[in-house]
């Protein structure tokens, strides 16, 4: 024991030391300034491990709203590494996604930028910025999907009947996550064999649990999980670039194919390919933001429709229409022009990440000295925008607490910008938007059409990681109706 207390004692040392050591410099660089109220939490640490806590209990809104209600709608903190202004409300959304990236860039926190990587479209400024974004815009532009509507129709089809043809349960986030995941692949990506389809998949699936982690690059954390995820998607990805580049050299395949595609044969203004890390960083962050908010979302549509009679039958209603209006065509896939008609059903998705965003909010950095309401925001610091504030402001959605689909159908007070943003707002709105839809109303068009369900776990709630998830996985029983529909 008494060989213990040096080492107890200058472990103590050394904490006290740089918490003092902290408090030093905080105060050296920032004392002269008007900072928000706040707290930055512990040294190092922050207030992250409260804040992620609440996140896993999906008490995000409250952890904000404690904040909001002590502080102000601007207050400080310190979030994974970084010391941080959280705003919100209209204005604050505004300020955050419409300021010019030479002041605000969209930084994520060192977790994010270093296992998605630095290169991707949510860290890039500028002219690569704009670039990248453009190539993206423009293969995702609704004019290119409507020629994926019935390959999503096909994969999503296959699927439910080999995940029920010999059982009756299905676990709604692992299929979401299953079906998401491989529309991706096939479609965005040209990645159809399933050897790697499979490697990948487990390894994005660790890469985006350590992206909102405390930056300890130590053995078994789970930023050390990610960052080790990541080499190995990128030691993955490197040949398929390279055959990628060989088949456009010689005309097998073209830019408009797939996304990889399209980055692989990318030139900037000068004529030059963009980099090969550029190209890695941005199909990884595509990958996890294609295929996670999605299976969000349908997971989301299927615990409300299960808990929900008067929104199930609305919604198959609408669906059958459709089938009806089909009746005796040919061809028995759906179109894009059915797509459009799945009007309803889209404003309850819409209503849906009202109440539970998929994305709680994003961050971005400031690149100089900047000031909101009065308050200075010192260069390097990190800001957050969060959606649940606006989402469930009484002013803006009148009884916000209430599920109401129809608050989207034409709304007689207009719903302001900056206000309802899932997706994000002004330049920073999602690129993957319509592809997020047209795979929705896809989806839930044939599992309404092709079964009935009942949901295992009435009461089952929800989690954070850090995206909405039934804490359960959501498991039905599924049963095919008595008369398909398809």
């Amino acid at each position: 024991m008494a060989e213990e207390m040096p080492l107890i004692a200058l472990a103590v040392i050394t904490l006290v030391s740089v918490f003092f050591l902290f408090k030093f410099l905080k105060k050296g660089s920032n004392g002269s300034k008007n900072l928000p109220r706040g707290s930055l939490g512990w040294p190092l640490i922050g207030e992250t491990l409260s804040f992620l806590q609440a996140q896993k209990e999906d008490r995000g809104h409250e952890w904000i709203s404690e904040r909001v209600s002590k502080y102000g709608k601007i207050f400080k903190t310190s979030l994974m590494g970084a010391q941080t202004v959280i705003i919100v409300g209209q204005a604050g959304n505004k300020f955050i996604l419409g300021s010019d990236d030479e002041v605000l860039a969209a930084k994520q926190p060192w977790t994010a930028s270093t296992i998605v990587g630095k290169n991707n479209v949510m860290e890039l400024t500028g002219r690569r910025y704009r670039l990248i974004k453009g190539a993206m815009v423009s293969f995702l532009k609704p004019e290119n999907l409507q020629n994926y509507v019935k390959q999503m129709d096909d994969a999503v089809t296959s699927l439910l009947l080999r995940e029920t043809e010999e059982e009756d349960t299905i676990k709604t986030v692992v299929f979401m996550k299953k079906l998401t995941y491989n529309i991706a692949c096939n479609i965005l990506f040209g990645i159809r064999d399933e050897h790697t389809k499979q490697i990948f998949s487990d390894d994005f699936m660790l890469a985006l649990k350590g992206v909102w982690s405390l930056p300890v690059n130590f053995p078994g954390t789970l930023y050390w999980k990610g960052m080790r995820a990541r080499e190995r998607i990128v030691s993955q990805l490197l040949p398929i670039l390279e055959k990628r580049k060989e088949d456009l050299s010689k005309g097998v395949l073209s830019p408009t194919d797939d996304l990889i595609s399209c980055l692989v044969a990318l030139r900037d203004e000068n004529g030059e390919a963009i980099k090969e890390e550029e190209v890695v960083d941005n199909i990884i962050a595509m990958m996890i933001a294609s295929h996670d908010t999605s299976a969000i979302l349908l997971s989301l549509m299927v615990w409300k429709m299960s808990r929900d009679k008067q929104t199930y039958n609305q919604i198959l209603e609408e669906q059958m229409d459709i089938v009806r209006n089909r009746n005796g065509a040919e061809d028995q896939k759906l179109t894009w022009v059915d797509i459009q008609m799945m009007k309803h059903t889209w404003r309850v998705a819409q209503e849906l990440m009202r109440m539970i965003p998929p994305v709680f909010g994003t961050f971005r950095k400031a690149l100089k000295d900047t000031n909101f309401d009065g308050y200075d925001i010192p260069k390097g610091w990190q800001l957050l925008w969060v959606a649940c504030e606006t989402h469930m402001d009484k002013d803006i959605f009148g009884n916000p607490q209430e599920f109401d689909p129809n608050r989207f159908n034409k709304p007689s007070k207009p719903i302001p910008p900056y206000t309802y943003v899932p997706f994000g707002g002004g330049m920073h709105t999602c690129i993957g938007n319509e592809f997020a839809r047209v795979e929705t109303l896809t989806t839930i068009h044939r599992l309404v059409t092709m079964f009935e369900w009942s949901q295992i776990y009435p009461d089952e709630g929800f989690t954070r990681q850090p995206m909405p998830y039934p804490a359960m996985g959501l498991p039905i029983k599924v049963r095919p109706r008595s008369t398909p529909l398809l």
